[in-house]
């Protein structure tokens, strides 16, 4: 997939394109319908599939004091994007000029970009231009008339409620991992490069991949039941991991945000795997067991992480026995 930082860095494009439209931000089952639609009727049209987002968030620019805070980072929404097929991604920055645009400035903009565009595709709530003030129906209606087809994607629910990134938000701050996993469609994940720690995990009995991680919207601080791998192994190996500050060892009051991932596999198994200090690293969120909390000592914080390995190795007979039940 070819990334390019505005529509004026677009190229010549052949074929008709078919373009997404939206912010996308965790790219989740409902985005995928938009992402999907425009993929799949590029592909029967024998045209190219793009996808165009903004950065940053339009609420960083129109009200800062308040700003919503994003799922994915772009990175991973990028590789997101490109799993499900798109050929293009374009990040587009919005600024105070482009909010000031009316949409019919917007529509013009999107057309002297990529004079091939055949077709947009949207969100049913998809709006744009000055003040929010054009929608899917000005955009239906409009397109109609220079000969552009406009598709808007039904809104998919779960549980009887729509899912939404706002929704998924509230979720992963509340610690409710495996709904969140099953709006998104697939499980939240963290990535990066394994730092050297202190070695107190090694010292309590417990040795652990350590990550600086920090995304904008954080998970509830606590303790998961994760799954990880080298990036581009094949192999998941099982784990129990900690994120937050780990308030029983550290001194400082106010510091960045570790992920701790403990592997329930022997040790020359993470070996075999690659996984050391240096690393890259990924992990994928599957279930909350229960939340960061400062201890009493070192030797109560050991207690709790040998019951809190014995819970996570529960669960992964549980979820391996649901496995070979189908």
């Amino acid at each position: 997939m070819e990334c390019y930082a505005s529509l004026a860095a677009v190229p010549e494009l052949k074929g008709p394109v078919h373009l997404a439209v939206g912010m996308f931000d965790g790219v989740h089952r409902g985005h995928c319908e938009v992402i999907g639609g425009a993929v799949q009727a590029a592909r029967q049209r024998g045209g190219v599939a793009g996808v165009l987002t903004f950065a940053p968030h339009p609420s960083r620019v129109l009200r800062p004091e308040h700003p919503v805070l994003q799922i994915l980072d772009a990175g991973r929404k990028a590789r997101r994007i490109a799993r499900l097929g798109a050929d293009f991604l374009v990040e587009e920055p919005f600024t105070r000029a482009f909010a000031a645009e009316g949409s019919e400035g917007f529509l013009e903009k999107l057309l002297r970009a990529i004079p091939q565009m055949e077709a947009i595709h949207v969100g049913r709530n998809f709006r744009f231009g000055r003040n929010r003030t054009g929608d899917v129906a000005w955009l239906v209606a409009r397109g109609r008339e220079l000969g552009l087809h406009v598709f808007s994607a039904n809104a998919i629910e779960a549980d009887g409620e729509r899912i939404s990134s706002t929704r998924i938000r509230r979720l992963l701050t509340a610690g409710k991992m495996e709904t969140a996993n099953a709006l998104l469609g697939y499980n939240y994940l963290s990535d990066g490069v394994v730092e050297p720690g202190r070695a107190l995990g090694r010292e309590l009995g417990f040795p652990t991949l350590n990550l600086a991680w920090e995304q904008e919207l954080r998970p509830a601080f606590g303790v998961y039941a994760v799954r990880a791998r080298c990036v581009g192994a094949k192999k998941w190996l099982p784990g129990v991991a900690n994120y937050g500050v780990r308030p029983t060892v550290e001194i400082a009051e106010e510091i960045p945000p570790k992920l701790e991932t403990h592997l329930l596999v022997p040790p020359e198994e993470v070996r075999a795997a690659g996984l050391d200090s240096g690393s890259a690293l990924e992990v994928e969120w599957l279930r909350f067991l229960r939340p960061e909390r400062k201890f009493a000592g070192v030797a109560e914080l050991r207690e709790q992480i040998a019951a809190d390995v014995a819970v996570a190795r529960f669960f992964f007979a549980e979820e391996k026995g649901a496995a070979d039940r189908l």
